[in-house]
C-alpha cells in the first residue's frame, strides 16, 4: 500500500469527541520520546503531519489524520513521561485509557517501544494491561539504525522470553526507523491487509 493523501482533522482530549467511528482506525502509543510522530511522518511521507519535538511530552491530546481518504491514523499521548504533575499524569491516563477502551473501530494499537534499551517495566505493564483487556495490539520497535542485525534479533528475543512467562503466545512486532524508513513498507502492507478483512 502506497498513502498518497494524508491529512489532519482534529485534536481533542475525549473520546465522544473523536471521528465519527466508521472508518478504519489505527493508534500509535508508547513512552513519551519513543518516536510516535516521527514514525506516523515517515509512513506518510510528510515530515510536518505529526508534530515531533527534542523534549518528550509533546503529544498531549488525541490527533486523529485521515489516510487516503479512506482510514485513521491516531497518535496519542505518550505514556510515563515524569516531568509533568500527577494531576496531568491522571488525566493523561485517563484519557488514554477511555480511548482504548471505547473506541470501537480502533482494530489495531501499535505499541512503540524504544530497540535501545532493555524490557522496561512500565512497556510490559501496559501490554500486560491490554492483554488483559483483549485490545488487539502488535509491538513496534523504534529506533533499529542505532543496533546492528544481531543486537536488533537479541532485542526482540529478550522481550518474547519475559513476556512467555505470562502469555501463551507473544504479539507480532516490526522492526524499524524513522531515520533510515525501516520497516515502513512491511507495516503499510499489514495495515492494508488488516483493511481489506477487518470488518467494522
Amino acid at each position: 500500500m502506497e498513502i498518497v493523501k494524508a491529512e489532519f482533522v482534529v485534536s481533542n482530549a475525549k473520546v465522544e469527541k473523536c471521528p465519527q467511528s466508521n472508518r478504519h482506525e489505527y493508534a500509535f502509543i508508547g513512552r513519551s520520546n519513543v518516536g510516535k510522530s516521527s514514525l506516523i511522518n515517515m509512513l506518510t511521507n510528510n515530515k510536518k503531519l505529526a508534530k515531533t519535538a527534542v523534549k518528550p511530552g509533546k503529544t498531549q491530546l488525541i490527533n486523529h489524520f485521515l489516510i487516503n481518504d479512506s482510514w485513521y491514523m491516531v497518535d496519542l499521548p505518550g505514556y510515563g513521561y515524569a516531568r509533568t504533575s500527577q494531576n496531568s499524569r491522571l488525566q493523561f491516563e485517563k484519557m488514554i485509557r477511555d480511548y482504548i477502551l471505547k473506541r470501537e473501530n480502533l482494530v489495531c494499537l501499535f505499541v512503540l517501544v524504544d530497540s535501545r534499551l532493555e524490557p522496561q517495566k512500565i512497556d510490559l505493564e501496559f501490554m500486560e494491561w491490554l492483554g488483559e483487556n483483549g485490545v488487539p495490539f502488535v509491538m513496534i520497535f523504534t529506533k533499529a539504525d542505532k543496533l546492528t542485525t544481531t543486537q536488533r534479533l537479541k532485542c526482540i528475543d529478550e522481550y518474547h522470553k519475559i513476556m512467555l512467562n505470562t502469555w501463551e503466545t507473544t504479539p507480532l512486532s516490526f522492526m524499524t526507523s524513522s531515520e533510515k524508513r525501516l520497516g515502513r513498507e512491511e507495516l503499510l502492507d499489514y495495515i492494508d491487509e488488516l483493511n481489506r478483512t477487518v470488518v467494522i
